[in-house]
């Protein structure tokens, strides 16, 4: 990304203004302003988000923001209520307190003298989210939104659960609010009160994985904040952003065959970060696609945008398995609606011999093809949602197939272009009441190289309903739909498709009680593929990825270092996946602060034994100004049996050396159809 100072506008930069709530509450905003402003008031841009604006996001903040308000915008970053230097409590996440408070924030924007009365929301993930969300109650003010890497659906498409099944992903997302639930507000913004806000904080935060394993199924509590349960309660325009290596990708494509409002979707290579700073490249001037957005929407400007394909997604093309790319070759491709009338079905069957093939041959018999899976096939699979902080892409998938069942087409004789979601159709049987199934879609390259293109998990107790599961009959035949995450792929010529099919997938998914025979039924299953059969729309050229130079400085004391490792001990038999995340040492010159954070996570399994399944996460964070020095330490242990799941949970927190603050949880939660 290159950085600019090359504004039009003179910008203010306000560090800390307090937002008043109705009950009293204050929350801590940073402000970037136009100072024509004051003169001839302008849009305001709101990121509404729990990531300490202070310390944490201070950068990246600034690019953004900044940037807004050098083209005439307010640029507004609000620390949710109880994160940051907001006062009171943050005990869960999108709940009706936070969406309150966002409709009073963007009221008290609307009435700024140097606001124009008109609001956009942009976010990436939390901000992404609650932004549908808000938008979905109707504020007045609210004109327009930006979601970024977010879902319209927080139990089909979140980082809890996946066709039913509990991600990994769930416990690290877990120790990350843990860890930042359980860090302080900074005594310079928030004065002596600091640390009684910090004690409260600590005591009161909650475990929010408890909260998240009691809810197993698509409840009330997880309706809360799914926009698709009323696409229609959203009136404003949308602008729906993700990456092919997020895990938030197929929301996108649901909300543009929902929505009822002027709204465009966005989907590049990217994994969970904003297109400017997208990794896999390539990135793109996005911040100049939100501007364009916020001129039509929000100025009455044409820009043309609204004129301008409904989809556009970047088409990847093949290359090698690899756990992290700089960039993937591919081309745009525009789509005038969703779904498209230019994207239609292929269908290939499975064959008794192992083969894909687009013709079903009348005189052969189905035949019952068994798999049981190692309990540790998955640990090449890479993460539910990609960060490319550590290299966690999927790797060579021939490191999973030897566990799984593998159908393979012929070399292809032409280019086959796939967008939007591939179903695998399958007959299949088990011989327990609860299951789960893995498929994986792969591109095989004429050297035997494979490399994941989509997949799909489904807890198959879910085979008919979120909400209401049922246990399985043991060798009973059933029909069973696994639809894989949407994608945007060429197979070249030459090269194979490839379904692989498992009974496990861990640690990206949690195994299920028992071992799991699988039969599935050759001949009378299917891959159905959704072709591009025609040419798309022409996507015109994104500018270069661009933001605004910081006005914050950042001194690197030891650099962030990754680690990501699956290790396997012979005589033991046991697999362990090990993950270090450091993000090291730096100081914020212009606040004078010191900040250091490290999160480990281990998932480990031992042979065929269940009760051996492991997860463990830990965290260290400091913060040092002067003589003010805090230090918090954040450790949890999931495990489980054939009816429980089993937290271990432990929280300390240290102020100049001596431990101040420590708690200690011990949960057991019953599994339900999982």
């Amino acid at each position: 990304m290159d950085y600019t100072n090359d504004f039009s506008e003179k910008i203010q930069e306000i560090e800390n203004i307090w937002i008043g709530m109705p009950d009293g509450t204050r929350l801590a905003a940073r402000l970037w302003i136009p100072e024509s402003a004051y003169r001839k008031p302008v849009p305001a841009i709101l990121e509404y988000i729990p990531y300490r604006k202070r310390d944490v996001k201070r950068l990246v903040d600034e690019v953004n923001h900044r940037y807004f308000a050098g083209h005439g915008y307010a640029g507004v970053r609000v620390d949710i209520r109880g994160s940051g230097e907001s006062e009171g409590l943050l005990k869960g996440e999108y709940l009706e307190q936070e969406l309150s408070d966002g409709e009073r924030i963007i009221e008290w924007l609307a009435s700024q003298k140097w606001c124009n009365g008109n609001v956009g929301m942009i976010g990436i993930s939390w901000g992404g989210f609650n932004g549908l969300q808000i938008a979905a109650r109707r504020p007045e003010a609210l004109k327009a939104v930006i979601t970024v890497c977010s879902t319209d659906d927080r139990y089909a498409d979140d980082v809890h659960y996946m066709g039913g099944c509990l991600l990994g992903d769930n416990l690290s997302w877990a120790s990350v609010m843990f860890d930042r639930n359980s860090s302080p507000p900074d005594p310079a913004i928030a004065g002596e009160k600091w640390r009684d806000l910090w004690m409260e904080r600590l005591d009161k935060s909650g475990m929010w994985l408890k909260d998240w394993l009691e809810h197993q199924r698509r409840d009330d509590f997880w309706k809360h904040g799914s926009v698709c349960e009323n696409y229609e309660d959203i009136r404003c325009p949308v602008m729906a952003v993700s990456g092919w290596a997020d895990g938030y990708s197929n929301a996108v494509f649901r909300m543009l065959q929902h929505l009822k409002v002027p709204r465009m979707g966005l989907v590049g290579p990217w994994s969970h970060r904003y297109p400017h700073d997208g990794i896999p490249g390539p990135a793109i001037g996005f911040l100049q696609e939100c501007i364009r957005w916020w001129d039509k929407w929000l100025k009455n400007k044409e820009t043309g945008i609204d004129k301008e394909p409904v989809l556009k997604a970047f088409m990847q093309e093949s290359i090698h398995p690899f756990t992290s790319y700089e960039q993937r070759p591919g081309y745009w491709l525009g789509l005038n609606d969703w779904p498209s009338e230019k994207v239609k079905n292929r269908r290939y069957v499975l064959y008794n011999d192992h083969v894909l093939k687009t013709r079903r041959s009348e005189s052969r018999e189905p035949k019952a093809l068994w798999v049981q899976s190692p309990l540790d096939l998955g640990m090449f699979a890479g993460k539910w949602c990609s960060y490319s902080a550590p290299p966690d892409l999927p790797g060579d998938q021939r490191n999973e197939d030897g566990g799984g069942l593998v159908f393979t087409s012929r070399p292809l004789d032409e280019e086959v272009h796939i967008i939007g979601m591939p179903v695998a159709r399958l007959q299949l049987k088990v011989n327990r009441p609860v299951a789960m199934i893995a498929v994986r879609l792969s591109d095989v390259a004429p050297d035997g190289k494979a490399t994941r293109v989509t997949y799909g998990i489904l807890n198959l107790c879910h085979r008919e309903s979120h909400e209401d599961p049922k246990k399985l009959k043991p060798g009973e035949k059933y029909r069973i739909d696994v639809k894989l995450n949407e994608i945007g792929h060429v197979f070249p010529k030459g090269n194979q498709i490839r379904l692989s099919i498992s009974t496990s997938y861990f640690p990206l998914a949690w195994p299920p009680p028992e071992l799991v025979m699988m039969h599935v039924y050759g001949e009378e299953s299917y891959l159905d593929l959704p072709l591009l059969s025609a040419k798309g729309e022409a996507v015109g050229a994104f500018g270069p990825p661009l933001g605004a130079l910081p006005s914050s400085e950042k001194q690197v004391i030891h650099a962030p270092y990754y680690e990501w490792k699956v290790n396997r001990d012979l005589i033991a038999d046991e697999t362990e996946m090990k993950v270090v995340k450091d993000e090291g040492n730096y100081f914020l010159k212009n606040i004078g602060l010191e900040v250091e954070q490290k999160i480990e996570e281990s998932y480990s399994v031992r042979a065929d034994s269940l009760e051996s399944v492991r997860a463990e996460t830990s965290s260290r964070k400091s913060m040092k100004r002067g003589k003010w020095h805090i230090m918090t330490k954040t450790h949890t242990v999931l495990t489980s049996d054939t009816r429980y799941f089993y937290i271990h949970a432990t929280l300390d927190a240290y102020e100049a050396g001596n431990r101040v603050f420590s708690k200690t949880w011990n949960e057991q939660i019953a599994r339900d159809h999982l």
